[in-house]
C-alpha cells in the first residue's frame, strides 16, 4: 500500500460521516501513539528475528495459539498476539498501513481513544480465532500480527473518509471504501471456500478486525447518548436524594424546636451530620 491523495486535507472537504470535523493536512509527522506502535512492532521483530530462542519462546507463550482450551483462556495473547510478525514483509506491509492511516485517525479521536480502539480491533481477531478453532472450522497454529488491528483501521478509515483515495503499491488508484470492501470479500471468501488456505486464520482475525472497526465508528453516536442518559440519570437519582435528604434535615431540625436535640434518635443524628458534611463539602468547592 503506497502513498495516497489526501483529498481529506483539503480546507474545503468535508467527510461524508455526519459529525465529522473538517482535517488540514499540516506535516507528514508522526502522532504520538502510532510513533510508539511502530517502535515496539519493529523492536519486538528485530528480538525475534535476530534471535530464533526468542522466537520460539514468544510464539508458545505471546502468540494466540489455541492448541487446547487453556491456551485459549489465556488473555493476555489477545495483546501480545498484534506485536509479533512473522517475517519482515508481514512487518512492513502492516507498518506502513499504520504510518498511513493511523495518524488521521489518532487525530481526530485523541491518542487514548485511538490506542483502545487499535487494540479492541486486534483483540477481537485474537478471540474470533480460537472460537472457529474449537468449532472445528480452522487447524490450530499460532496467530500473530497486528493485522486485525489494521484492518479495523481501514474499516474506520472507511467509514469516516470514504472518498479518500488510495494508490495501492503507488500505481492502482482506489477509494477507501472500496479497498476496505476488497479486503473483506477476500477474507470472507477465504474463510467459506472449501480447501480453506494456510492463512485461514489470518483472514478470521482480518475480518473480525474490520467489523469491530465499522461497528465501533457506526455506534458512536448510540454510544454517545447512552452515556449522556446514565450520567443523566445518575445526576437525577444523585438530586433525588439530596432532596429526600432535605426533607427529613427539615423535619429533624422541627423536632429539635419542638422537643430540644435531646429527643433525636441515633439515626436523626447521622442524618443530620450527613447534612452538615454535604453542606461543608459544597462551600469547599
Amino acid at each position: 500500500m503506497g502513498l495516497y491523495d489526501r483529498d481529506y486535507t483539503q480546507e474545503n472537504y468535508r467527510s461524508q460521516f455526519s459529525g465529522a470535523p473538517q482535517m488540514r493536512f499540516v506535516s507528514a509527522q508522526l502522532s504520538p501513539v502510532v510513533k510508539w506502535l511502530l517502535i515496539v512492532n519493529a523492536a519486538v521483530f528485530l528480538a525475534t528475528f535476530l534471535m530464533p530462542s526468542v522466537e520460539y519462546f514468544t510464539l508458545q507463550w505471546f502468540s494466540v495459539y489455541p492448541t487446547s482450551v487453556g491456551r485459549s483462556l489465556q488473555l493476555w495473547r489477545l495483546i501480545t498476539y498484534q506485536f509479533l510478525h512473522g517475517s519482515p514483509w508481514h512487518l512492513f506491509v502492516n507498518m506502513l498501513a499504520l504510518f498511513f492511516f493511523g495518524p488521521m485517525l489518532e487525530r481526530s479521536w485523541g491518542g487514548r481513544k485511538f490506542l483502545a480502539f487499535y487494540l479492541l480491533c486486534g483483540m477481537t481477531g485474537g478471540l474470533v480465532y480460537p472460537l472457529l478453532v474449537l468449532a472445528g472450522w480452522l487447524d490450530a497454529a499460532p496467530l500473530v500480527g497486528a493485522s486485525g488491528s489494521i484492518l479495523g483501521m481501514l474499516a474506520a478509515g472507511a467509514i469516516l473518509f470514504p472518498n479518500l483515495t488510495v494508490y495501492v503499491w503507488g500505481i492502482f488508484p482506489l477509494r477507501l471504501v472500496t479497498l476496505a470492501i476488497i479486503f473483506a470479500g477476500i477474507s470472507i471468501i477465504t474463510l467459506l471456500r472449501p480447501d480453506r488456505s494456510a492463512n485461514a486464520g489470518g483472514e478470521a482475525a482480518h475480518l473480525a478486525g474490520m467489523v469491530t472497526g465499522a461497528t465501533y465508528v457506526l455506534s458512536q453516536s448510540w454510544r454517545a447518548k447512552l452515556r449522556l442518559k446514565i450520567r443523566s440519570g445518575g445526576w437525577e437519582k444523585k438530586m433525588a436524594a439530596q432532596r429526600k435528604l432535605q426533607v427529613e434535615v427539615d423535619r429533624i431540625l422541627q423536632k429539635v424546636h419542638d422537643s430540644g436535640i435531646q429527643s433525636l434518635t441515633a439515626q436523626e443524628k447521622r442524618a443530620l451530620k450527613k447534612a452538615t458534611e454535604a453542606e461543608q463539602r459544597r462551600h469547599r468547592l
